[in-house]
């Protein structure tokens, strides 16, 4: 247990609105969602169809949100969902996202109707944090009354084709930041304390609890073990503290727990998890293996559909 209290709040009781406007101001921007995705986005209007889907109001700042979708789009096609940046500062799932788009998206033309969400959380991508600003992780709010507008957009956006979707991948990272800042900052929001953990170093997948696919998890493995190294499980045989069920694989109850991943009804669905602080990967590897696990993750759900 660790004995060094967060800086912000008392031990042992939750944050109220004081404790979450002092987390708040000790926040600053690092970096540019203009300048880093939706110039990217613009490119890609002459190839594809863009869908402003939402806005976030956080003033003095607004974010308009943004979609990437298949131009020729069919009601009568599957759809694959690739979404990335649900925590800001996950950064290989805002890019990757944006290369498979920009280098392989058109592959899939006329086979799947295609949504690609790169930045679900933009605020947090500016400023390289897991929550948005009133301390709320959007990867725990994907559910009716969310209390993330960066969760209740993306599912008014999905909810005409929830049905119709085949295959959704997100992109998330394992960063040492979780263990030193986020866990850390989580534990002392909710008044518990914080338990120390192990941060894996390399890629890992999270299958679904209720809806197991362990040949889908598999092909994705396979194909990202050509880029990047592969978790191995700690000596309990544990990623995160989840029993590791094949290699580099773990499960969660996605839609129990407000998990973006869980937002479907998608046969195929997994969560990615690059390790970006390892010596062994470079930000470009981290990128190309979340390319490389939705390719994957489209081929097969084409492939076994």
């Amino acid at each position: 247990m660790s004995t060094t209290p967060y800086p912000i709040g008392i031990p042992g009781r939750p944050w109220g609105e004081e404790e979450r406007a002092l987390w708040r101001a000790r926040q600053t921007r690092k970096r540019s969602y203009a300048e880093d995705v939706l110039s990217v986005i613009e490119r890609l209007r002459p190839r594809f169809d863009v869908v402003r889907y939402g806005q976030l109001d956080y003033p003095p700042e607004c974010y308009p949100l943004y979609a990437i979708r298949s131009r020729d789009w069919s009601e009568t096609r599957p759809v694959a969902l690739v979404t990335g940046g649900v925590h800001g500062y996950e950064t290989s799932g805002v890019h990757g996202a944006l290369q498979f788009a920009e280098r392989h998206m058109a592959d899939y033309a006329g086979r799947l109707d295609v949504l690609v969400a790169p930045c679900i959380s933009p605020w947090a991508y500016e400023r390289i944090h897991r929550w948005n600003p009133h301390a709320v992780d959007p990867n725990r709010s994907f559910r009716d009354g969310s209390p993330a507008e960066e969760s209740a957009a993306l599912l008014r956006l999905i909810a005409p084709l929830r049905e119709r979707v085949l295959v959704h991948i997100d992109l998330h990272e394992t960063t040492d930041s979780d263990e030193h800042e986020f866990r850390p900052a989580l534990a002392a929001r909710d008044g518990k304390p914080f338990e120390p953990g192990h941060i894996p170093d390399g890629f890992y997948l999270v299958d679904d609890t209720e809806n197991p696919q362990p040949a889908f998890q598999q092909a994705i493995i396979e194909a990202v073990a050509e880029v990047t190294h592969i978790a191995p499980a700690d000596a309990d045989g544990k990623i995160i503290g989840s029993p590791v069920v094949a290699p580099g694989v773990i499960r969660y109850p996605l839609r129990e727990l407000g998990l973006c991943a869980g937002i479907t009804r998608a046969r195929y669905v997994t969560t990615t998890e690059v390790y970006p602080d390892s010596p062994r990967a470079t930000p470009e590897q981290c990128n190309a293996a979340q390319v490389a696990a939705v390719r994957a993750a489209l081929d097969f759900a084409l492939a076994n559909a």
